[in-house]
């Protein structure tokens, strides 16, 4: 089953933060887990930000959660987030291309 880590955060440095992910899928090219990651802004809240990352399943997710690099991406985007990091764990049940 697949499985999808949504984390809220909130940054006035946007910018930053893609910067950093572009960095961290060079470094990561050919032996990073995550298949598809997704970001979002809150239309109706100002610098809320929704990055959704999909795994093929649970087990890869919480594979991917204990290595070095995804620990070090985590303490970055704390520390350009204006508050604590939202993750919600979720098992996707049905998709469909409409």
């Amino acid at each position: 089953m697949k499985f999808t880590q949504i984390i809220e955060f909130t940054t006035r440095q946007i910018d930053e933060f893609n910067a950093n992910l572009d960095d961290w899928m060079a470094r990561s090219e050919g032996h990073r887990i995550p298949h598809r990651a997704v970001l979002r802004s809150d239309r109706d809240a100002a610098n809320v930000y929704l990055l959704m990352v999909e795994f093929s399943s649970h087990e890869h997710g919480m594979e991917n959660s204990s290595r070095p690099e995804t620990g070090e991406f985590a303490a970055f985007l704390a520390g350009i987030s204006d508050g604590p990091l939202k993750f919600r764990n979720l098992d996707v049940l049905r998709e469909e291309d409409l």
